[in-house]
């Protein structure tokens, strides 16, 4: 057995919340984050995002899942390190227990201004947090057509990915019956949620092409706006991987960016055997992507070969048989596997529901959240 020949390089990028610890609530401290980070010996390279109680980390490019490994404790340890020397927290969540959009301070810059000029009341909203793995292919026209491909094919599992990850069931205070409720406030934008399939690398421009001729990227042009669960990311020669909520803990993000990576690994090698996935319909995959957002890994998705429904631990042990062969030549088979310490702890969303009852929930909502804040705070430093 080999890897299969594509770079398979990794990258990954996750956006914290910045908590003050006293109040539990979000706290605006994104422009003294970064001018702090500036005045480092090295800079950690923080990025803003729209809202000031963001801050957002991109990992260097990797070789494999032990440098993305190192990569996330370094960055999640320094990032905690100088939230706590400003008397501040920093949680991996999707979203906060009980924050309000509406009280949030907007980073200054052209580029928050023109999306909330072309948003509106829709960019306001997002006061949600993600994650972003990228796998690396070539910037050849045959490597951009197998990354198509690979697209096409892989879009079926990211609704089981999402359910492995799910880390937003609250919103302004509310349990709102969700596992992953920043997909539902992320949907809201344009061009987002399943992509549908492309033929080619350049049909896939020609789309680009047009919706930059009408104007539906703004101002700026750019791709970057074209914010589809899975896409061919617009500077890097890369795969990119965005339907996840944040991972709480590290374990969970090694997980799912391992998971990723192997399942681009394995569609490659049965491309290289003149073989393939069977490319599933657009409708079929964002029915399994509602019930990964509502249920998470707590109910059944639907197997469409069969057209059964299968409970997801059952479906988590084919998905495990059928990356068998390509996860040791990668080096992952821990980190894959980790899916069965997810399917037996729960997972973040699952965590801070108990949390939240055990608190005394709804009787109790106030402290209940804050309970919850707590352990979001203590499991996003855990393996640090």
């Amino acid at each position: 057995m080999s890897v299969p020949t594509p770079p398979l390089t990794m990258g990954i990028e996750e956006e914290y919340q910045i908590i003050d610890p006293k109040t539990r609530n979000l706290h605006a401290y994104i422009s003294e984050f970064l001018s702090q980070d500036r005045q480092r010996e090295v800079s950690l390279g923080l990025m803003p995002e729209l809202m000031q109680s963001q801050v957002e980390v991109g990992s260097n490019v990797c070789q494999n899942i032990g440098e993305i490994r190192q990569e996330v404790v370094r960055l999640r340890r320094a990032v905690c390190e100088l939230a706590k020397q400003n008397g501040l927290a920093i949680v991996a969540a999707s979203t906060h227990p009980f924050a309000r959009w509406d009280e949030q301070s907007i980073t200054e810059g052209v580029r928050y201004k023109e999306l909330l000029d072309d948003m509106q009341g829709v960019a306001k909203r997002l006061l949600i947090f993600g994650m972003h793995v990228h796998v690396g292919f070539g910037n050849d026209l045959e490597s951009k057509n197998l990354m198509m491909e690979i697209m096409n094919q892989a879009r079926y599992f990211i609704p089981h990915l999402l359910a492995l990850s799910t880390s937003s069931p609250f919103w302004h205070g509310r349990n709102t019956g969700l596992r992953s409720y920043r997909s539902v406030v992320f949907e809201s934008l344009p061009r987002t949620g399943i992509p549908h399939s492309f033929n080619s690398w350049g049909e896939y421009q020609s789309y680009e092409r047009t919706l930059g001729m009408v104007g539906a990227f703004g101002k700026d042009d750019t791709r970057a706006k074209i914010w589809w669960d899975i896409r061919p990311h617009p500077v890097f020669d890369t795969l990119e991987f965005r339907i996840t909520d944040i991972c709480t803990k590290v374990d969970e993000a090694v997980c799912i960016a391992a998971l990723f990576q192997a399942i681009c690994a394995k569609l490659i090698k049965l491309r290289r055997q003149n073989m393939s996935w069977r490319q599933y319909r657009h409708m079929h995959i964002t029915e399994n992507k509602w019930r990964a957002v509502r249920y998470g890994i707590n109910d059944e998705l639907i197997d469409f070969g069969i057209q059964e429904s299968v409970a997801f631990p059952k479906l988590m042990d084919e998905l495990l048989d059928f990356l068998d062969d390509v996860v040791d030549d990668l080096g992952s088979r821990q980190e894959v596997e980790y899916v069965r310490t997810i399917l037996k702890n729960g997972t973040s969303a699952d965590r801070q529901i108990a949390t939240y009852n055990a608190n005394g929930g709804d009787e109790n909502r106030e402290d209940a959240l804050k309970a919850v804040v707590d352990q979001l705070v203590r499991e996003t430093r855990e393996g640090l």
